[in-house]
């Protein structure tokens, strides 16, 4: 008999329905019982991508001794991580206080009936193994130690509540918030953490880190930091020819399992690829490196390709890709050595398998070769004696034939609900690359994002953080509504549209009226109206994705420049100064909140033209490179009467006029694109290919 999963749209959730483990999703029924009962609450988090999560649902979850055991002595309720982040943030910090180290996925937390941790880890075996207690014999001692323990309990959780208040941002001093000093410091450990070998930051398991990677390329940007540049293009590079680039497919998978980026774990998620497409876009356009431009193409082909639901279902990006098939982890992805030189012709099995390693040991599970770039065309045109060209077009014939060969597989599982945040990073992503390249079916694929979200996420002047089975629920957060500001100002200097900027503004009036902390500045986690839980985060740290804090200060000031609009600008500053301490402290973990620090110290450039259609495509392609540290707007000639530095006085039919704008100082109008660009140089670098 299904559980109370089944009226969920979560596929995560879905994937437990049938499980004998009487499971209820988080809500006030299931709260109410485990009240009224006086039982615990056994919390399990995680996501449909998630491979540890698979393997403990078929240990225990699926096994009807182990379900027996829960359900006797809890109240069993699963979540999904991406759903419900304001829960996974709580009792990953929760985890992460009462264990000392990083909790995961799947979490699994056990709760008093008022939703306060009292013990937990992360993945538990069935039975003791690896050193880790089995599930089945922790149950009962769990179930003992809440029935024997309360008042222990009662005092480890006021202990608890106090150290995760303390995680909320305290104010600092004025005049620190408003010094480049954690600008300079977060430079300094980022270069100290760099792997001069591999690229990246740390040790394994290794994480993309776009955030510090795109402060690093900012470094460049505006101060001409050759080793910050060095920084960006060795990592994406290394990167792009890793194992944990799909090499035949296109995208990244969530992080390398060694230093080296050879091994991913294989699940690929939205958020990931949203962050690198603009990354490795705006690298391309400073190097001219050819790499570059082609992980974007064949990243966002991907998107396109098995990413974004078709048109007739609205064009919303999904979430993400699991990282098994038929129950094994990479299975989809990794080969045998021999069905590849059956699949390919003598002569592009010699090369391919050069450049792949092929012709190595095999590097994943002392059994199977996981594709990874390990010699350039160059050396092995060198070694066979054949031109590089001859050689490029063997590997690009074998990589189609190989392709080709693997669609046939049994596919890993796709995650198809469409979150806003995720959403948003992603048309951010595709616009930006799309501006860059000049690919309109790009630029095309993010505004179709665009319009489903305002035409299915925004309902009756809120806005709902996730869709699926023609269901939108849930009050979205911080991060749903500070990407999707960020990306409405993407769209907005690639094609301007009415509709993105009264979007934009009535998104950033919303965070001020329902996330910003009027007392101390910044913004929680959760709207004023939200669900009530035992925490309210504040945090100002990038993670996989970047800080909602930081992406919201750097949208609202760019947003209060370009409408004149002081209310937006003040929220930014309000937002440093409580995290000034912090900022000092934790410089190289808040790299977003730090160029929203930059652009306060140093407002980004705005340059708003106003003119016909072939003269404003004209003058933004010659503006591209300067778009690395501006905010460049396009307004049709027919537009009048808008806010701000958006308003123009009448330019004649055949003419074009340009403003350029820091912060609220403005020059005269610009009628000459020489002028413009000599105006651009001397304000700020040019990044040329």
């Amino acid at each position: 008999m299904p559980n109370h999963l089944a009226g969920e749209t979560s596929p995560y959730l879905l994937q437990h329905a049938e499980n004998p483990v009487d499971w209820y999703p988080w809500g006030e029924e299931a709260l109410k019982i485990a009240r009224t009962l006086d039982k615990p609450i056994l919390l399990s988090i995680g996501y449909s991508a998630c491979h540890w999560c698979h393997v403990m649902a078929h240990e225990s979850f699926e096994d009807p001794e182990v379900a027996a055991a829960m359900n006797a002595d809890f109240i069993n309720i699963k979540v999904d991580r991406e759903e419900r982040p304001d829960i996974d943030q709580i009792y990953q910090s929760a985890h992460y206080a009462m264990n000392h180290r990083p909790g995961g996925w799947p979490l699994t937390m056990f709760l008093t009936p008022g939703q306060k941790p009292f013990f937990g880890g992360t993945y538990f075996p069935k039975q003791a193994r690896y050193g880790m207690p089995g599930f089945l014999e922790l149950l009962p001692k769990v179930a003992e130690l809440y029935r024997t323990r309360k008042t222990d309990i009662e005092q480890q959780n006021a202990v608890l509540l106090k150290l995760l208040a303390q995680t909320l941002p305290v104010p600092g001093t004025h005049d620190s918030a408003l010094s480049r000093q954690p600008i300079d410091h977060a430079w300094k450990q980022l270069d100290h953490q760099f792997d001069e070998i591999h690229g990246g930051f740390g040790d394994a398991p290794k994480f993309l880190h776009p955030a510090e990677l795109q402060f690093c390329l900012r470094r460049y940007v505006t101060e001409n930091n050759t080793k910050a540049l060095h920084i960006v293009t060795h990592t994406l590079e290394k990167m792009a020819r890793g194992g944990l680039y799909d090499q035949l497919g296109g995208g990244f998978c969530r992080y390398s399992t060694d230093n080296a980026w050879q091994i991913p774990h294989f699940e690929k998620m939205l958020y990931d690829n949203a962050l690198m497409l603009p990354l490795y876009a705006e690298t391309w356009l400073i190097t001219g490196n050819p790499l570059f431009k082609e992980v974007v193409e064949e990243t966002a082909a991907w998107v396109m390709r098995e990413m974004q639901s078709g048109p007739a279902a609205g064009g919303g990006y999904f979430s993400s890709l699991d990282a098994d098939s038929e129950h094994e982890e990479g299975k989809f992805y990794v080969w045998d050595r021999q069905a590849v030189a059956t699949i390919l012709t003598p002569e592009e099995y010699r090369v391919t398998a050069a450049c792949y390693g092929l012709d190595r040991s095999p590097n994943f599970e002392d059994r199977h070769w996981h594709l990874e770039v390990v010699e350039s065309v160059e050396a092995i045109a060198a070694r066979h004696h054949i031109s590089p060209e001859i050689t490029q077009q063997l590997i690009s014939s074998a990589r189609k034939k190989l392709f080709h060969a693997r669609e046939q597989r049994i596919r890993p599982g796709r995650d198809e609900k469409i979150l806003t945040s995720w959403n948003a990073l992603m048309i951010r992503g595709m616009a930006r690359a799309g501006q860059i390249f000049e690919r309109g079916e790009w630029v095309d694929s993010a505004m179709q994002a665009m319009d489903f979200i305002r035409d299915r996420l925004w309902q009756n002047e809120r806005l709902l953080a996730t869709f699926k089975d023609s269901k939108a629920h849930l009050n979205a957060y911080l991060d749903d509504h500070a990407f999707l500001l960020d990306s409405l100002l993407t769209l907005l200097q690639v094609s301007f549209r009415q509709t993105d900027l009264d979007f934009a503004i009535t998104l950033a009036d919303v965070l001020l009226t329902r996330f910003e902390d009027k007392t101390s500045g910044g913004f929680f986690f959760t709207s004023h109206d939200h669900e009530a839980l035992i925490h309210r985060p504040k945090t100002g740290h990038d993670g996989a994705i970047p800080a909602g804090n930081g992406i919201a200060a750097i949208a609202l000031q760019r947003l209060g420049h370009l409408l004149s609009e002081l209310r937006y600008p003040e929220a930014a500053e309000r937002t440093l100064s409580i995290f000034a301490s912090t900022l000092s402290l934790y410089a190289s973990s808040h790299c977003s909140l730090l160029i929203a620090l930059e652009e306060r110290l140093e407002p980004a450039k705005t340059i708003i033209l106003h003119g016909t259609q072939a003269e404003r495509q004209t003058w933004l392609k010659a503006l591209i490179p300067y778009s690395l540290n501006s905010v460049i707007i396009a307004l049709p000639l027919e537009l009048s009467g808008l806010p701000g530095n958006l308003t123009f006085r009448s330019t004649p039919s055949d003419k074009i006029s340009a403003r350029v704008c820091e912060g609220r100082r403005c020059f005269p109008e610009i009628h000459s694109l020489n002028e413009l660009l000599q105006i651009c140089k001397l304000h700020g670098r040019m990044a040329l290919p």
